[in-house]
Order: C-alpha cells, then structure tokens, then sequence
C-alpha cells in the first residue's frame, strides 16, 4: 500500500514523516484489534477463539509501545497524554480544568522521565 501524503513529500520534514510512520503503525495496530475481536466474537472454535484473543492483545501490546514513543518523542503528545491518561472522573470536566489551567497562566505538565542508574543506584523518576 503507498503511503498517503496530504502535501509534498519533498517539503515534509523528517520528523514529520516519522511522526506519519508512528501515526500509520497505530493506525493499523488499533485496526488488527477491532478485526480478531470481531473474528473471537464470532469464532464457534474455542481454541481458536483462544488463538484469536491472544493476537488481538499482542496487537494492543504493540498499539501502546507505539503510544509510548509518541509520548516520548512528540511535545504535543507528550502534554496531552499527561493531561488524559490515568486521569480519574469526567474526561470532559479534565479537559475543562486543563483549558482553565492553562488560561490562569499555570504550565503544562511536563512529560515524565527517567535518568537511568548511575554507579549502580537506582533510577531517578520525576
């Protein structure tokens, strides 16, 4: 299948073709899920609807590494990703807090990291 540009290869940048690649890979990882779930909830075979539920969760698997190098690699991703996820109560009511946040001047989240061990401690979280 050929990739879709919606504007001049030629004048994409290379982190936005990166970005496209990750943004196609979710895609279709998302996509596999929805088609062996479809096919689990109609399979008759009960070893094979095992085998089809096992292949939908390592789609899922492979969908939220993808999740996570957007996280890691993307600004835009990164704060919305700390704003939404494990959030708890109304996702719209968690967006409200966020533009209001925001239009009271507090900063964004900063995304999380970690600096790996150094001589042999262990890791530092933020």
């Amino acid at each position: 299948m050929a990739e879709e540009w919606h504007a001049p290869y030629e004048r994409l940048t290379r982190q936005t073709i990166t970005l496209h690649q990750a943004l196609r890979s979710l895609m279709e990882e998302l996509e596999a899920v929805d088609w062996y779930r479809q096919r689990a909830d109609d399979c008759e075979d009960a070893a094979l609807k095992d085998v089809l539920l096992h292949n939908m969760r390592e789609e899922i698997e492979h969908a939220a590494m993808v999740l996570e190098w957007l996280r890691r690699s993307d600004t835009d991703f990164g704060r919305t990703f700390d704003i939404y996820l494990y959030s708890s109560g109304d996702l719209t009511r968690v967006e409200e807090q966020a533009d209001d946040d925001t239009a009271a001047g507090a900063p964004l989240p900063l995304p999380s990291f970690t600096i790996g061990p150094m001589k042999g401690g262990a890791p530092w979280t933020r």
